[in-house]
């Protein structure tokens, strides 16, 4: 019969010859194992599109929509917009200008919607809530900068879709919280924000070690790695994931602006295919990759991210950050923009709360 996590967790602790971790103790480790047992796999949130805008909900039900570029803004348009609203009765609005392409925010001193002006002394609160009442009538909305100076049109079309999207996710339809689906019911009427869900994640202390060349060509094999271009990446690389295991990303296949990385870890001298509690990177056609695999792989501070590029200039795809809870990489967080079209801001889908031990 197959052990369980609990029992597995005991082994390893009677087995292993390493130091002992500055870990929780065995009783709180068979607790957080048996707990990642049983966690139901993570569910990112949905996402949609309406017209002009991109919009998406997290786990937590919170809920962002972004502008988009028109087919002729290339690469990018001036500046972009992101309507941020929380989650439950007290949910309220935040408004987010950028430049695309080089991480720099906007801080207008109004916006005009068809013509109609509405000061931005903060980009929250009240500001924010006259904004929106006017986008989810308007058709476009110019950006203004000091001495009002226009520095970009924004197209409203399809945001009153896109907030009413909102207002269902949320459950705000006919309460009095709604930015479209108004109604009579009160802000009690709107059900509770959900708790995020907490990943207990080993801390990533250690030695690394890295496969021998027999052990590096078996995980090439397994995961059925193709013959890397001149110049990409080869080499694999390994993090000490903590708990005496470490991480071994081996460089699998690359495009034009994606390099997938086949994932595995390496224990005491013996390795195996990595385990994740999500789907990860691009999955192939077919029955899928027999081992998982990331893109644009980066390791740092204890955790694994991927970014998985829909096109070379990054304003599509999904990114991803996953950490290590002593038996498989769990999802802590996950974003994504569906549509290439001008805005690299992607919204989030799923956020977990990590507690490290």
């Amino acid at each position: 019969m197959k052990p369980t996590m609990a029992a597995t967790v005991l082994m390893l602790a009677a087995c292993s010859g390493s130091d002992p971790a500055p870990a929780a103790p065995v009783q709180v480790m068979i607790a957080a194992a048996a707990a990642a047992e049983t966690a139901p796999p993570p569910r990112p949130g949905p996402t949609r599109t309406f017209g002009d805008w991109y919009v998406g909900c997290d786990n937590n039900a919170i809920c962002t929509m972004a502008s988009l570029g028109g087919e002729a803004q290339v690469p990018f348009p001036a500046v972009t917009l992101a309507v941020t609203r929380g989650a439950g009765p007290g949910g309220g609005f935040a408004l987010a200008f950028d430049v695309p392409g080089d991480d720099t925010q906007v801080a207008p001193v109004a916006v005009t919607i068809d013509g109609r002006r509405l000061a931005l002394p903060t980009l929250t609160g009240a500001a924010a809530e006259r904004v929106i009442a006017q986008m989810a009538n308007g058709r476009s909305l110019v950006v203004l900068e000091a001495g009002d100076r226009p520095r970009a049109t924004l197209s409203l079309k399809g945001a009153a879709a896109a907030l009413r999207w909102i207002d269902e996710r949320q459950g705000r339809v006919d309460t009095v919280t709604a930015a479209v689906a108004k109604g009579a019911r009160g802000a009690d009427a709107v059900p509770p924000p959900p708790r995020a869900p907490v990943i207990g994640a080993l801390t990533a202390t250690g030695t690394a070690n890295k496969p021998t060349r027999v052990q590096f060509a078996a995980m090439r094999r397994r995961a059925r790695c193709e013959d890397l271009p001149a110049g990409a990446a080869s080499y694999p690389e390994s993090h000490a994931l903590g708990g005496g295991a470490t991480l071994v990303i081996v460089p699998c296949s690359t495009g034009a602006y994606n390099l997938s990385s086949a994932l595995f870890v390496l224990e005491k001298g013996a390795w195996r295919p990595a385990q994740a509690d999500a789907p990860t990177g691009i999955a192939p056609a077919g029955e899928g990759p027999s081992v998982p695999n990331v893109v644009n792989a980066r390791w740092q501070g204890g955790e694994l991210t991927s970014y998985a590029k829909g096109r070379g200039l990054g304003d599509c795809g999904v990114a991803q950050t996953f950490v290590w809870d002593g038996t498989r990489l769990r999802l802590s967080e996950q974003s994504e923009m569906g549509e290439c079209r001008g805005n690299p801001n992607y919204i989030a889908t799923w956020r977990a709360r990590v507690v490290r031990r």
